[in-house]
């Protein structure tokens, strides 16, 4: 009862029917995605060269040097998405797709921490190995998710 009575007050907000009744949203959904696509594309180079498919490279460096961006397009894409939810929040939160794809970033983010923790990325590792892979397969089906919602 309180969960649907603040998401409706997050619909009736004023950000909120702005978005609804404005170019505002889809101008913020074209952010969303091309953030969405920034991280994805600086990700998969990170992972496919912890994978060992981009030769010649060190696995540490490359991803001292892409993880800044990673970093920024992650945060374009959570920024944008969190005020696109605003619009539409009672419909999404009760969303079975929307709320799989919430709890795939929540691993995703947990896949991250423990690879980052365990110390230097060592791409000779089968543990650093499967983190690469977990990743990719985990943000392919959040992307593939981000797609359903709208069929769902």
């Amino acid at each position: 009862m309180i969960l649907a009575l603040s998401l409706q007050s997050l619909e009736a907000s004023p950000l909120a029917v702005a978005l609804r009744t404005s170019l505002a949203y889809p101008v913020l959904e074209t952010l969303h995605i091309l953030g969405l696509a920034a991280f994805f594309g600086s990700l998969l180079v990170v992972d496919l060269n912890l994978l060992g498919a981009i030769r010649r490279s060190d696995a540490a460096s490359v991803a001292m040097h892409i993880l800044p961006w990673s970093v920024a397009a992650f945060a374009l894409a959570a920024m944008t998405g969190s005020v696109l939810f605003l619009a539409r929040a009672g419909e999404l939160a009760s969303n079975p797709v929307f709320l799989t794809k919430m709890v795939l970033i929540l691993l995703a983010g947990l896949n991250a921490v423990v690879l980052h923790l365990r110390g230097p990325l060592d791409m000779s590792r089968i543990v650093t190995r499967s983190h690469a892979a977990a990743s990719l397969a985990i943000w392919i089906m959040v992307i593939v998710c981000g797609r359903w919602i709208a069929y769902v």
